[in-house]
């Protein structure tokens, strides 16, 4: 009998410890929030009742937590509103987006000190006196298990994440791919590795094939909405849509030390029946503000597109601006569509959220070939929206579709553009900065801001009417 109780003893002991090897890590990560403040209730909400489950969730965002809505980006300190509700939240850690940069290294640095979590990078290297208190990654250890999270931000084709240049003086960028190399110590420190990555969901399979010892990517920038998660190379990439739409639930199974199954699935945010009712009174007090509800005109038909809120911008600017004609990177417009009835500041400041100033330029017409070829080069292969009186066909190789050919760039009336004669062009300062076209004149910063120059435009016309409004530009891809 006593041979049998001391058998029992030793089954129950092993079994404890077998079940004690097993711990399932769960994750919520966000991605590319984009300053909605609106939804942060409903995923406070979500968060506390997952918590309420297991106390031990990590909630994690991939970056780009600002810039899009005026609410947040013009507070001061600038973002703050998002910083708070992620304090309330209780986020775990953060990466960078290129638009953390977007209120410069002093803006980032307070950003970083007013939170409860710590911003974890790899490959931004602020110089010290700047006083942005980053980490290259971050350790967790959750009952014995250690999760190790690297955070990584695009670079762009001037070797700093897209945002303007003088946002990132005096820190300095160190390539994506060779970062993780020098940090592969780290996985094999670690039972669970995230790759905290801002580089694009295309970049990310890269990482994947790269670097399969990553269990899991949380991938963001390119705003690709994905089922759950997806298996690539052996390592799961999760990504949702812009502006906290949905959440993503990641749970890892770890026995003996190795994640030895990975699932994720999709929480819907926006359409979430229950709010937390701490972060739903403190939106409320950040949307308390008059200012941003002024009505500037009126919108007679809706604006379906971005392409329609290009040729609008590029209008008002080349309008309020006297000049001949007007360009805007396609990334610089930030709404989708703009419906009828009136229009408000903060539409506008949503629309141009980057405190973007106006740059004027004299460029002959071979220039003005010159800088919208350049402004393609260094714009992910996308051409910038043009004012209306602008048209113009462009040819591609025929064994390489981004390739270009031909340019023909004529006026609305058909008129080929004189590449001798001198035209004055304005645009915003970010596309100012990535066009580093050879021109004589390489511009002057007017005082005043693209997004001033739009409401005023707008205050001077009382209504507009953009709808099928295009860039009247033919590409030719045969």
């Amino acid at each position: 009998m006593k041979r049998i109780y001391i058998l029992l003893v030793f089954f129950s002991w092993a079994f404890s410890t077998t079940i004690a090897q097993q711990r399932e890590i769960h994750i919520l990560s966000v991605n590319d929030m984009h300053a909605q403040i609106d939804n942060m209730p409903q995923l406070a909400a979500i968060v506390d009742s997952l918590r309420s489950i297991d106390p031990e969730l990590l909630v994690i965002s991939a970056g780009d937590n600002r810039t899009g809505n005026p609410i947040n980006d013009q507070y001061e300190p600038t973002s703050y509103p998002m910083t708070a509700l992620m304090n309330i939240i209780g986020f775990d850690c953060s990466g960078y987006g290129n638009h953390e940069f977007d209120s410069g290294a002093s803006g980032l640095a307070k950003l970083i000190d007013l939170s409860n979590f710590p911003h974890v990078n790899a490959n931004a290297h602020p110089a010290p006196s700047l006083g942005i208190h980053q980490i290259p990654y971050k350790i967790f250890n959750i009952d014995g298990i250690s999760i190790g999270v690297l955070g990584i931000v695009q670079l762009g084709t001037h070797g700093y994440p897209d945002t303007h240049p003088d946002n990132v003086k005096g820190i300095t960028f160190t390539d994506p791919t060779e970062t993780i190399e020098q940090y592969e110590w780290l996985t094999k420190r670690c039972n669970v590795n995230i790759l905290l990555s801002h580089l694009g969901y295309e970049e990310d399979l890269k990482m994947a094939a790269q670097f399969p010892y990553y269990d899991l990517i949380i991938s963001s920038h390119s705003h690709t909405q994905l089922k759950g998660g997806e298996l690539h190379d052996g390592v799961l990439i999760t990504q949702n849509t812009n502006k906290l739409k949905r959440c993503t639930y990641t749970t890892l199974t770890v026995v003996d030390g190795k994640v030895v199954k990975k699932d994720a699935v999709n929480i819907e945010v926006e359409n979430y029946p229950r709010k937390n009712l701490i972060a739903a009174r403190l939106v409320h007090f950040f949307n308390e503000n008059e200012f941003f509800q002024r009505v500037l005109a009126t919108a007679e038909t809706p604006f379906t597109s971005p392409e329609e809120l290009g040729v609008f911008l590029c209008d008002a600017i080349k309008c309020e601006g006297n000049a001949d004609f007007a360009l805007w990177n396609a990334g610089g417009v930030r709404l989708e569509k703009l419906d009828a009835g009136p229009i408000t500041v903060n539409e506008i400041l949503q629309l141009d959220p980057f405190g973007n100033m106006c740059v004027e330029m004299n460029l002959t017409g071979k220039e003005l070939e010159d800088i919208l070829y350049s402004c393609y080069q260094n714009d992910q292969f996308i051409f910038p929206y043009t004012s209306g009186n602008l048209m113009s066909t462009i040819t591609f190789d025929s064994m390489d579709k981004l390739t270009i050919k031909k340019m023909d760039i004529r006026t609305s009336d058909g008129k080929k553009l004189d590449k001798k004669k001198i035209y004055k062009v304005v645009t915003n300062s970010y596309t100012a900065s990535i066009c580093d076209s050879p021109r004589t004149d390489q511009g002057r910063v007017l005082n005043i801001g693209t997004s001033d120059m739009v409401m005023k435009y707008l205050e001077k016309k009382g209504s507009v009417s953009y709808q099928g409004k295009k860039c009247q530009m033919i590409l030719n891809r045969n």
